[in-house]
């Protein structure tokens, strides 16, 4: 039988950033099930299409997430990663600092 899963690892990689902001990339391939290298990479598609800020903080990063940003696909068309993130993670996020998804450029 074919291993499947209902969330993508871009979904599971955000929601481990969400749980943790400090999480290392070490750290998220062990609890997604991939690579050091595949968590670095999907770190960095969130971060090139704007859906996390990541910051040094010493030797480690932190990453804010831009949660009013919209869902990729166009079935969750008027859906916002804050939606998908609430449902997952049984709780609510702070509120996004940014004034209707818009963030500084670094």
């Amino acid at each position: 039988m074919k291993k499947w899963t209902f969330l993508s690892n871009h979904a599971q990689v955000l929601l481990c950033i969400a749980r943790n902001p400090s999480v290392t990339t070490r750290e998220i391939g062990e609890l997604v099930g991939i690579t050091e290298r595949s968590a670095q990479s999907i770190v960095d598609d969130l971060e090139v299409a704007g859906y996390l800020t990541r910051h040094r903080e010493g030797r480690r990063n932190r990453y804010d997430l831009h949660t009013d940003l919209p869902m990729r696909h166009p079935a969750q068309r008027g859906l916002t990663v804050r939606d998908l993130l609430e449902l997952l993670s049984h709780y609510s996020l702070p509120e996004s600092p940014e004034p209707n998804g818009e963030f500084e450029e670094a």
